[in-house]
């Protein structure tokens, strides 16, 4: 699909996170508010001249973040088993997100992950 539209929203979440096996600091347990954007892409409108609506990617997202929100990813599946680095939450959090919101018409282009307000991550498939 070449995408003709891109819309985009942005939330947060709060989290800790350590990151096992890492020399430095990040080994130590520790929290961030974790800014997230969503991208979904379509090449048609539907019949209200929407990609869409922006009240279901928002309740989409929101029910996503949910499981992760307020909690110690390392305790929260998948991230018992794997890093919770910012590339394994955003690539975790595109998948989430495609299930819910992909259809023959628009799917999930990119998700943004930032730990701080100098540090981001890209995850498209």
């Amino acid at each position: 699909m070449s995408a003709h539209f891109e819309l985009s929203i942005a939330t947060h979440f709060s989290a800790a996170h350590s990151l096992r096996g890492y020399p430095g600091d990040c080994a130590r347990l520790h929290g961030h508010n974790w800014h997230v954007k969503l991208y979904v892409a379509c090449e048609t409108l539907d019949e209200l001249g929407l990609g869409i609506d922006y009240k279901i990617m928002k309740s989409e997202l929101k029910a996503a973040l949910e499981p992760w929100d307020h909690y110690n990813l390392n305790d929260v599946p998948p991230f018992d088993a794997i890093n919770p680095s910012s590339e394994n939450v955003a690539r975790e959090l595109y998948n989430e997100m495609s299930r819910r919101l992909d259809n023959e018409r628009l799917r999930v282009s990119r998700i943004e992950i930032s730990e701080t307000c100098t540090a981001m991550v890209t995850y498209r498939p």
